[in-house]
């Protein structure tokens, strides 16, 4: 009897907590060239998302540093070449690119950042690419993002 004392108050709190942080992702990247995720599931409810990065490797942004880069799957290599020359102050994206819809800061071993995009801007028949601009990296550190119907 005691016991269901406490399975009716957990019966109703594990739903929300389960679905607390549905409108947000960690992902993280080493000293190499790979992300911990290769796919991203937006849920259609979600006005906002929030892509919560850390670079749990050791090295330097100048080293290897690695970023956060969201774009439709068919913009990505363009994004990538024309950002390759604005440097790292730039986080290696052409400035004011239309094309790129979130995106982090590059970093460095130890650091951490975020973003935060409205998912207004995305549509659910569209394929997105999330990747990494540092150049060199792009062809390696990548993975989709999809949003649920």
């Amino acid at each position: 009897m005691r016991f269901s004392y406490f399975l009716i108050p957990l019966a109703f709190a594990l739903p929300n907590f389960a679905s607390a942080n549905t409108c947000e992702v960690a992902i993280s990247s080493g000293d190499s060239w790979a992300y911990s995720t290769k796919s991203i599931t937006v849920p259609a409810d979600c006005e906002e998302f929030t892509v919560n990065f850390k670079h749990t490797g050791k090295l330097s942004k100048e080293g290897l540093g690695h970023n956060w880069v969201l774009a439709k799957t068919s913009d990505v290599n363009a994004i990538a070449q024309d950002g390759g020359t604005q440097g790292l102050e730039n986080n290696f994206l052409k400035q004011g690119d239309q094309r790129v819809i979130a995106h982090t800061p590059i970093i460095g071993g130890g650091e951490s950042t975020s973003t935060t995009f409205k998912t207004s801007a995305l549509d659910a028949k569209e394929n997105y690419t999330f990747f990494c601009s540092f150049p060199g990296h792009t062809f390696m550190m990548r993975g989709t993002l999809k949003v649920e119907n």
